[in-house]
């Protein structure tokens, strides 16, 4: 008795080949990258909502509205408390990066025009990157520091005016303010999170810590709130949720997963959209100048997130003896 041989399937149409995994990663990062970027966007709207929304002569009441009640209200969400040495590293950063930048920021701006202020503020991944080789013993790029030069250069094209005028204590403010965030992003990097710590509770912790270091300076140099009207409200509600626990919540997430010194560069975005805002608001066009330092800033903006490598040479091989 002789077996037929076995039929033959007909092939089934290919499947279409999966995302390679490289592949996947850098769409994932480039997203991480555009979450992370819409903190510094939002900061960028700080200028024109305290100029047009908000009642003069209250700085630290502004700053205190948009640190303490997201903080708070971070905590209540998440209901996670710092544990051991956290309390005091907590404490740290919130003043670092929410209490000690709004003071500095504030007086930077009382004293100088937004366009000095603004370009001060973009020398702050420079000093990321000197603060990443002491703290976190990071080889020193290049790459990096020249596009860090470049932001600057770029910023100042498009915010600086020619009847910008220096004030030595306003200067020293903005850098101080600088240095400070600066501090705190690399610091932040540093001590990273504890386990089961995700990036909402640790903005909730710094966003309190900041708020109530900012209380009693609050009382102390402004006394009694100021009388509220709908545009404050829809200014102070602005600050605090969307620039406030919400832009933190993306900044701390991608300052976590992100290279410092690439985060870092993002902060070259507040500036730019200030004065994008400020041209809507006049009714202004950009000069030649200054289209060519928008174009520099983003340039910088960009390559700051690229690490080129070098290529690796063959080893010379030896002449035959």
């Amino acid at each position: 008795m002789t077996t037929s041989p076995p039929r033959q399937q007909a092939p089934s149409p290919a499947a279409p080949a999966p995302r390679s995994t490289a592949a996947r990663r850098a769409s994932g990062t480039l997203a991480l990258i555009a979450a992370t970027a819409l903190a510094p966007a939002a900061w960028g709207t700080t200028y024109a909502v305290t100029t047009e929304l908000l009642p003069p002569g209250h700085p630290l009441f502004a700053a205190l509205l948009r640190s303490l009640p997201g903080g708070l209200l971070l905590l209540l969400v998440t209901r996670v408390l710092p544990r051991g040495t956290w309390w005091w590293k907590a404490a740290a950063l919130g003043t670092l990066n929410i209490s000690a930048v709004y003071a500095f920021l504030f007086v930077a701006a009382e004293l100088l025009p937004g366009g000095v202020a603004g370009t001060l503020s973009a020398v702050q991944p420079l000093m990321v990157a000197g603060l990443a080789v002491v703290v976190l013993r990071e080889r020193a790029s290049a790459w990096r520091i020249g596009w860090g030069v470049a932001g600057v250069v770029g910023v100042g094209l498009v915010v600086l005016g020619p009847s910008a005028r220096l004030d030595g204590v306003g200067v020293l403010a903005g850098l101080a303010g600088a240095g400070s965030m600066a501090l705190g992003i690399v610091l932040t990097k540093h001590w990273g999170r504890p386990a089961g710590v995700g990036p909402a509770a640790l903005a909730g912790w710094q966003l309190t810590a900041g708020g109530l270091a900012l209380l009693p300076l609050t009382v102390l140099f402004e006394g009694a709130p100021p009388h509220l009207d709908g545009s404050a409200v829809t200014g102070y509600l602005w600050l605090g949720t969307v620039g406030g626990f919400i832009a933190h919540v993306l900044w701390f997430r991608g300052l976590g997963r992100l290279p410092v010194t690439a985060t870092a560069m993002l902060v070259l975005l507040s500036p730019l959209v200030a004065a994008v805002i400020g041209a809507l608001m006049l009714g202004e066009s950009f000069s030649p100048g200054q289209l060519g330092g928008f174009g520099l800033a983003l340039a910088a903006l960009v390559a700051g997130q690229l690490s080129p490598r070098r290529p690796r040479l063959p080893w010379p091989s030896r002449p035959p003896r």
